[in-house]
């Protein structure tokens, strides 16, 4: 008899973890339990799906072509979990203004704050991304009540800060060893730039600038038409630009991010509501 294959939470929030903390060690760390066991879970999934979705190297984790398909799926699927468990039988409405670092407004962040408000057809979420100037506007004239950037930019005092890994993107052809090394930059203000060239220095690598972006879209145009190497977050990572040689370049910082809320939207049901959503997912 034909037995139909379930995708477990379980398995899937090992997955999501994996990749968001960018190695198995520390998304054991992160979720409490053993290297080993996280990894026995990973392979569960894997057979379950009949693909590979990880590379595993001694610097980490980054995604397959199946992992980068099933990654937004396992990611709306824990969070429309986590809002069904929490949210159900509640009714929230009024407005609620995101203000999102453009990185992360490219990820499934957005698809989870629709899925929350499909939950509460009565409530309107509005995601922003723009200039730290132009978010810092926003929150201080009441447009958005939360701000998801890095710490360092921030409009007001952070409620919590999580740090994540960024993950080295090499573009087609691209040769990883070429002295001195083409690199694809985001243009200042960028709060990981000068971190991601001091690593470069600090690991004796010369480096050229082969183009620069103030977006992610045309960092990532600059990758697939192979101008050089990016640092961007893993969520980001398209496949066939990971770097599958762990000592081809030197290991990245992290980058810590965090939440601003405004005094203003305290007690609110649905910026609490949101803010839950954020920190799931984050």
């Amino acid at each position: 008899m034909f037995m139909p294959r379930d995708l477990e939470t379980a398995l899937l929030r090992s997955f999501v973890t994996a990749l968001r903390t960018g190695s198995i060690s520390r998304a054991a760390t992160a979720l409490g339990q053993t290297q080993p066991a996280l990894s026995q879970q990973l392979r569960k999934l894997e057979n379950v799906v009949g693909r590979p979705l990880l590379f595993r190297s001694p610097s980490g984790v980054t995604p397959t072509s199946a992992g980068e398909e099933l990654l937004p799926y396992a990611e709306r699927i824990l969070s429309l979990s986590a809002q069904a468990l929490t949210e159900t039988g509640r009714a929230l409405t009024g407005h609620c203004g995101v203000g999102l670092l453009e990185d992360l407004a490219a990820s499934q962040l957005p698809q989870a704050l629709a899925d929350l408000a499909r939950l509460h057809p009565g409530a309107t979420l509005e995601v922003l991304n723009g200039s730290n100037a132009e978010m810092r506007d926003a929150y201080d004239t009441g447009r958005v009540d939360l701000v998801l950037n890095a710490v360092v930019d921030l409009p007001g005092p952070p409620r919590w800060t999580a740090r994540r890994p960024l993950v080295w993107a090499v573009g087609q052809g691209v040769d990883v060893t070429a002295d001195p090394l083409p690199v694809v930059l985001f243009s200042n203000p960028c709060f990981w730039r000068t971190s991601v060239l001091e690593s470069l220095e600090g690991a004796g690598r010369r480096w050229r600038m082969a183009f620069e972006s103030n977006s992610l879209a045309g960092v990532l145009a600059a990758l697939r038409a192979g101008l050089g190497v990016a640092a961007l977050m893993p969520a980001n990572l398209e496949p066939p630009m990971a770097c599958h040689d762990a000592n081809a370049l030197p290991a990245l910082p992290d980058v810590e991010l965090g939440l601003a809320r405004h005094p203003r939207s305290d007690g609110n049901p649905l910026v609490n509501a949101v803010e839950t959503a954020l920190r799931r997912m984050i």
